[in-house]
């Protein structure tokens, strides 16, 4: 197996912490400079990569050499939930690329059990990150039901001494509007992918 540059190395960890990437978020969060440079990079590392077209970007994800040289067991396939993932690693990018970035997480205080999209951390605080991208409203209400029962029975704010707050990112104002007055009682912010990409 070939030896790969520091950034090589950077750009495959990054698909193997974020699951998708397409070519801008990948230019973005390793500073790849122009489309043409970045093209060029992405082109050394094809034989780690698998890509394909989605509208008007390029996607890519870990094929099996990648996932060798990076030690990651976990096998990705295109499927219909890529836009999702690739909205949440929009936040990722958005929220200034935290170390602590954990993806599909179980929480559970003894009572109620969810599994967040994201748990991660910035400025010393943990929050939670929902992705409403393709989920039917009712989904989203059975969710932010759990997020309320995680609330009121305190576990959590007595653990981290505050509640972490939950942030949604969804795709239209009505969305936004949706989800805030369900959130109301939650300490919530909700943004749509047109404000942060």
């Amino acid at each position: 197996m070939k030896q790969l540059n520091k950034r090589q190395e950077a750009m495959l960890l990054s698909l193997k912490k974020l699951d998708f990437l397409n070519r801008d978020q990948l230019q973005t969060i390793h500073k790849l400079g122009k489309v043409r440079n970045a093209n060029r990079i992405l082109k050394e590392l094809s034989p780690y990569l698998e890509s394909y077209r989605e509208e008007y970007s390029t996607i890519y994800y870990l094929n099996a050499e990648g996932r060798a040289y990076v030690n990651s067991e976990k096998v990705r396939r295109k499927n219909p939930f890529v836009n999702h993932t690739i909205m949440r690693n929009y936040f990722y990018i958005f929220a200034k690329c935290p170390v602590e970035w954990n993806n599909e997480i179980s929480v559970n205080d003894g009572i109620t059990t969810l599994v967040t999209d994201t748990w991660f951390k910035v400025n010393g605080k943990y929050h939670f990150l929902e992705v409403d991208s393709l989920q039917k409203m009712k989904e989203n209400r059975a969710k932010v039901k759990n997020y309320l029962a995680l609330f009121n029975a305190g576990h959590l704010a007595k653990h981290f001494g505050y509640f972490p707050p939950l942030i949604w990112l969804t795709t239209t104002e009505l969305r936004r509007k949706q989800l805030k007055e369900l959130c109301k009682e939650l300490p919530c912010v909700v943004y749509t992918i047109d404000e942060i990409r």
